[in-house]
């Protein structure tokens, strides 16, 4: 099998010039960790090749984009491939990731391609490639379109400079305003639904600041959504269009779940959110943070000292203990690197919910989620969370009536908090576990699969580590659908449950140790064992 292109959330990369050839290309994209408008003229022809295998009917083909410099000539590429292949192609121009999603359904299109790189700098770019479902690509549909680049690459294939410059444009014309126009429409029938769903008539949002601090890192929420939060009763000011560039000292891409500031901190940092936070009562929520392409959100309160994230596991316990009162059960999945408490609190709720454990990536999320949609003649109660601040949430088919999709939207994100926070009653929260997650940067991936000599040297220094801390029982060691180099520990410690998680980054040279206990336990003793988890990984990776 050739090496992969895809990695945990489609391909991406620092943007560089056209490629002479093919096969270049692709060299660079591992080698180098770049991605060039050969590259994405290979992958569209390869997408193009597929087409009849991938559900829905016809040849159409949306795309959109965020605001990288470098988006224009990697959109040209990969249309002019996608054309070359015999498609129909429709630039949809700059939006968010969720807006491209609902464009996919609204259009009706066999395929979706968002060009963007996420929260990563405006120096790189990918895409992410949605089905005629809005549903993202799969392991095997992504070596499908691995298997047919590569076999493309050894072909000899020229194409006529006219043509080229001809193919490199859409076929087809898209009238629709999806960055400023349909994406906040859409977000209006999302909140009516989230109204519903919470029992909500007159939301009282006595918890924000007034206003709130809105940081759509100067991606396509900027010119639209802080406006629209105003307009449905909720003080919002946006800040990020102040940033020289997407992403650029902005947005949530540079927090960390569980990150804390003291008010000296905020106010002395480069990040241009931080600094414009003022002090407010403890438990008020001051700001938003989306990531560049609009896919997710992280919070941030108040606290007796300074500031703290309300990361993805906050979000998802108050939409389902607020989505308890109106005595609805919920389906939850929440990814390996969401902390227990998430899980096990659900689990012990009275009006019984049922959680899952899946791989890393949101696309994983919708995967769990996807059969139960059909269970619900309304809303369904579902919601998929990562701590990052991916939260997958059910949405309403715009062509089909009583049909639900399922979309990581950051803007819904929030304003579902905002409605749940209104209405969650406190007492029915339990008590938050705790979790660290440390990195590895610049190892060679390929010396970790989570099975080999290196993995078992891991477990045992774990273990040992562990019987250190307490009585250690139901020891076991698993692996994840969607993680092929996860190794994923599980353990009591006199009674309570810990989870230890090594897996290799999808996206970047690096190694992830994350590291989940139940409320209650001694995490500081327990957490001890991540440095010599990460020397270890360190010498024998680099």
């Amino acid at each position: 099998m050739s090496q992969r292109l895809f990695g945990t959330d489609g391909i991406r990369g620092e943007i560089v010039s056209p490629n002479t050839s093919e096969k270049a290309a692709l060299v660079a994209l591992h080698e180098q960790r770049s991605v060039c408008p050969t590259l994405l003229r290979l992958v569209g022809e390869s997408l193009g090749h597929l087409i009849d295998t991938l559900p829905g009917e016809g040849e159409l083909v949306v795309i959109g984009w965020d605001e990288r410099p470098g988006n224009k000539d990697l959109v040209a590429g990969i249309t002019l491939g996608l054309r070359l292949a015999g498609c129909r192609v429709m630039h949809i121009g700059i939006c968010a990731t969720p807006a491209l999603h609902y464009a996919v359904l609204w259009h009706n299109a066999r395929i979706g391609c968002m060009m963007t790189a996420s929260h990563n700098p405006a120096s790189d770019s990918g895409i992410k490639v949605f089905d005629a479902n809005g549903y993202k690509t799969t392991p095997e549909l992504e070596d499908r379109i691995t298997s047919i680049a590569y076999a493309l690459s050894e072909e000899e294939r020229e194409v006529d400079l006219i043509d080229v410059e001809e193919l490199s444009q859409p076929s087809e014309k898209c009238e629709l305003d999806w960055a400023r126009k349909y994406h906040p429409a859409w977000l209006q029938t999302r909140f009516s639904l989230f109204k519903q769903l919470f029992d909500v008539k007159n939301p009282d949002f006595e918890f924000l600041a007034q206003p709130m601090l809105v940081d759509c890192s100067r991606g396509a929420g900027t010119s639209w959504l802080a406006e629209w939060l105003n307009t449905n009763g909720i003080s919002a000011r946006e800040i990020s269009h102040e940033a020289e560039q997407l992403n650029a000292d902005c947005g949530a891409g540079d927090f960390s779940p569980t990150a804390t500031w003291t008010f000296e901190e905020a106010a002395a940092s480069n990040h241009l959110l931080l600094r414009q936070l003022t002090p407010a009562q403890p438990g008020i929520v001051v700001a938003a943070a989306l990531d560049g392409d609009g896919d997710r959100c992280l919070l941030i309160e108040s606290t007796t000292t300074g500031f703290q994230i309300i990361d993805g596991d906050a979000i998802g316990d108050t939409v389902v203990v607020a989505g308890h009162r109106s005595s609805h059960s919920w389906k939850v999945a929440a990814s390996i690197e969401s902390d227990l408490a998430l899980l096990s609190s659900l689990t012990r709720l009275s009006l019984g919910s049922i959680a899952y454990e899946t791989a890393v990536g949101d696309r994983w999320l919708s995967h769990t989620l996807r059969s139960s949609l059909m269970d619900f003649e309304e809303i369904p109660t579902l919601i998929g969370i990562e701590d990052s601040g991916h939260a997958v949430l059910p949405s309403p088919h715009p062509n089909q009536e009583g049909v639900w999709s399922l979309v990581g939207d950051g803007a819904a994100t929030l304003v579902s908090y905002l409605l749940a926070r209104s209405v969650a009653n406190s007492d029915n929260f339990m008590e938050r576990g705790w979790k660290m997650r440390s990195s590895v940067k610049d190892v060679n991936r390929s010396l970790w699969n989570g099975q080999n000599k290196l993995a078992d040297e891991i477990e045992m220094q774990t273990r040992s580590h562990f019987e250190q801390c307490g009585v250690v029982s139901n020891w076991t060691r698993k692996r994840l659908e969607g993680e092929p180099n996860l190794m994923l520990i599980e353990a009591h410690i006199d009674g309570k449950l810990a989870s230890l998680g090594v897996r290799n980054s999808g996206t970047q040279a690096k190694i992830s140790v994350s590291l989940r206990l139940a409320a209650g336990m001694n995490h500081q003793e327990i957490a001890s064992v991540m440095p010599f988890l990460t020397e270890t990984l360190s010498k024998a990776m680099k």
